[in-house]
């Protein structure tokens, strides 16, 4: 009762209610390449675009979708924008985490009033297929939230974006449903402001925390907060680096990225071992922890439904919490900066992160950290 008491009082509290992720725009320096790379080892689908076709004169968006998850591939069509700025300084990466709400304009005054800086007011576009509202608010380092209301509107992707086929060339799905979470990385000591940012601005609640005594190795060490709305549907843990004896990949990121900004996507699947076996056929790489992992796996989260051999054999790591159990396993850098990466998780009722795995994956960082010579 106490927890149902809980849930609605936080429910009654949640003055942004937000549905969903709509889309995550990555700013990249080949936006064509782009969405053919991650259609060809994500087996994500051709959905829209937006460019020179279509009336823009500074840009080409290429948008592929697969199941609930939409990613927008954004590149500069001259130099000096400042989209290729931002490439220029970054690399490519997440630029826009657009949140599909029902009411924009509420959800951006509301924001603002509680102290969010503008990105952009609220802006109605419309076609044939009707209307969609958009505004947006900074996060950390330069990363937005876009606002963005889609009730009034039955078309493709936004007004602006044509369809786009591509007939001869669409790779089957690898079974990615939607957006579980989004990793923030965040400066020395910031962490708390952005907790409380999300917490004030935006109404989330912190469900989870990690200090350095749950995250760290011999070597590297970081700090955690999970941040959620109030039905869950968005989760953004937030990271910030914490003293060790050497570089931590949150300092490594920070490096690299030359700012604060998001360190990973993570993607649901209802089956992580076909998932997985799909996209290491596909050319996907993955971290791997030590074979020693496996020996103790079931003494440490009990039975499962899944034989621990094929676990084993791609990788797949394995957390319980008094919910259920999950498993996880992260890609390296999906660009060549050692910044952001993909996890694929399935969730068999956990709603927790994997803290049981963290020391055996930051291990296995630290080992790509050591071959980069990053780890000093």
């Amino acid at each position: 009762m106490e927890a149902n008491t809980l849930e609605k009082q936080h429910t009654e509290q949640d003055f942004m209610p937000i549905n969903g992720t709509d889309y995550v725009e990555l700013y990249v320096g080949n936006s064509l390449q782009a969405a053919h790379y991650y259609k060809t080892a994500f087996g994500f689908q051709s959905l829209a675009h937006a460019g020179l076709a279509t009336g823009l004169k500074d840009r080409e968006s290429y948008v592929v979708v697969q199941d609930k998850i939409r990613l927008v591939l954004t590149s500069p069509l001259k130099s000096g924008t400042t989209i290729g700025k931002h490439i220029d300084q970054h690399g490519d990466g997440v630029k826009v985490v657009a949140l599909w709400v029902e009411d924009a304009t509420q959800a951006y005054n509301t924001a603002m009033e509680k102290g969010a800086r503008s990105y952009q007011e609220p802006i109605t576009e419309e076609d044939t297929n009707g209307k969609v509202v958009r505004a947006g608010i900074y996060t950390y380092g330069e990363t937005v939230h876009m606002f963005v209301e889609r009730k009034d509107y039955n078309g493709t992707f936004l007004p602006g974006f044509t369809k786009w086929e591509t007939p001869d060339y669409n790779p089957a799905p690898t079974g990615l449903k939607y957006v579980d979470h989004m990793v923030g990385n965040v400066g020395w000591n910031k962490m708390n402001h952005w907790v409380n940012f999300y917490e004030q601005v935006m109404g989330f609640k912190n469900i989870l925390s990690f200090d350095d005594n749950d995250i760290s190795t011999e070597y590297t060490a970081l700090m955690s907060k999970v941040m959620s709305n109030g039905n869950g549907r968005i989760k953004f843990p937030i990271n910030e680096p914490a003293e060790g004896k050497k570089k931590s990949q949150v300092e490594e990121y920070l490096d690299f990225y030359e700012g604060e900004g998001v360190q990973h996507i993570a993607v649901a699947t209802d089956d992580i071992i076909k998932t997985v076996r799909d996209l290491r056929s596909r050319g996907v790489e993955f971290l791997r922890v030590p074979d020693t992992y496996y020996d103790v796996v079931t003494d440490r989260v009990g039975e499962i439904d899944e034989d621990i051999a094929p676990l084993k054999e791609l990788g797949i790591l394995v957390d319980r919490d008094d919910e259920g159990y999950l498993l996880q396993i992260f890609t390296k850098p999906v660009e060549p900066r050692p910044t952001m990466f993909f996890e694929i998780i399935q969730r068999k009722g956990a709603q927790s992160f994997g803290k049981g795995n963290f020391k055996a994956l930051f291990e296995a960082i630290e080992r790509e950290q050591e071959l980069r010579g990053t780890l000093h």
